[in-house]
């Protein structure tokens, strides 16, 4: 049976559009880019990358350092510009990015002279991966969080002073690390108050012997020997929750009421209610308080302003650690061009 002469027609015009479709998807009309190979010489891509640091030009750094790392892997420049790449992608604030790199230049480069930098980079990176944009301008902890990265940061300054105990950037690292521990300390903390409150004196207890074995010089330490002497007398141990009375007496003799008991509210003070409603935007007291980018502690009141536009008016004098984080040592092999416009006509 033949069809209609209207319905052979619509059939042929389907499959027309239908091939001009699929035609079109076979030849798409954005070009491909096309690797043209290096455009300047080893020594322009270097010097121009250095002159865009200088300048906090850091898109452009990235541009020269990463032409120069694909075009001239084995270059006199290659390892410094790796070394600056790790600088440049931190700057910009991309951290994973910047923590590859390290990685990186580590498993290449393990005898290199200047590799401690990569192992400090690494560690100050993972401990801003830590912090976002709303928790470091307001009164809340990042410690009551997840602490996952600020751990995997600890381990990376302790492989750093570990093997390289005279780098000049074991200093700092010893400092984030004492920072760090008092975070991980108040993580713990954290955990065990929220233990007693379902009156699980146990898990409290171990809560609290893990920041007295690992954290013993933190801030943290009255409340954990406190929550000792608390959780065990709750657990009806009553001689091992006297041996830490006594010691409280000794040292916290203010944590211990009159009638011997422990007073576990006195080892903390918590924030207002206005303060807990408004996620620590206001009704915050000022206070002193350890600050991850020089890691000591200091007062650093802030003002209502920069609470309420968390953080992007009227701030405060301290510095982010992505502000203070040193270059790396400026030993690149050879002299610098001394007429780069030589050279790039030249290249040309």
């Amino acid at each position: 049976m033949s069809l209609p002469h209207y319905k052979i027609t619509i059939l042929a015009l389907s499959l027309g559009v239908a091939s001009a479709f699929v035609g079109c998807s076979s030849n798409p009309s954005k070009k491909e880019v096309v690797d043209k190979g290096p455009q300047s010489s080893e020594q322009v891509y270097f010097s121009k990358a250095q002159k865009a640091l200088d300048r906090n030009q850091y898109i452009d750094a990235v541009k020269s350092l990463e032409a120069l790392d694909t075009y001239y892997p084995t270059g006199q420049y290659t390892q410094h510009a790796q070394l600056e790449l790790i600088y440049a992608k931190f700057k910009q604030k991309e951290y994973e990015a910047a923590i590859a790199q390290a990685d990186r230049f580590i498993r290449l480069n393990p005898q290199h002279p200047n590799v401690d930098y990569a192992y400090y980079v690494r560690g100050v990176a993972n401990m801003e991966m830590n912090y976002d944009s709303l928790i470091r301008y307001t009164s809340l902890q990042q410690s009551h969080r997840d602490v996952g990265y600020i751990k995997v940061a600890y381990q990376n300054f302790v492989d750093l002073i570990r093997r390289f105990p005279s780098s000049q950037y074991s200093v700092d690292a010893a400092q984030r690390m004492q920072f760090i521990g008092q975070e991980l300390a108040e993580s713990e903390m954290n955990a065990a108050r929220f233990n007693i409150k379902r009156k699980a004196w146990l898990a409290a207890a171990e809560r609290a012997q893990w920041v007295i074995e690992h954290y013993p010089k933190t801030p943290q330490t009255p409340e954990a020997l406190a929550t000792l002497a608390y959780s065990y007398q709750q657990l009806g141990d009553q001689a091992t929750s006297q041996q830490y009375i006594e010691l409280l007496k000794l040292n916290y003799p203010h944590l211990v009421k009159a009638n011997g008991t422990v007073n576990l509210r006195a080892t903390r003070k918590e924030g207002s209610w206005i303060n807990r409603a408004t996620l620590g935007l206001l009704g915050r007291e000022s206070k002193t308080v350890a600050v991850k980018d020089e890691a000591q502690a200091k007062t650093e009141p802030r003002s209502l302003t920069n609470r309420l536009s968390f953080g992007l008016l009227d701030k405060p004098n301290a510095t982010d650690s992505a502000e203070t984080l040193l270059r790396p040592s400026r030993e690149a092999p050879a002299v610098l061009i001394e007429n780069e416009s030589d050279q790039e006509d030249a290249a040309n």
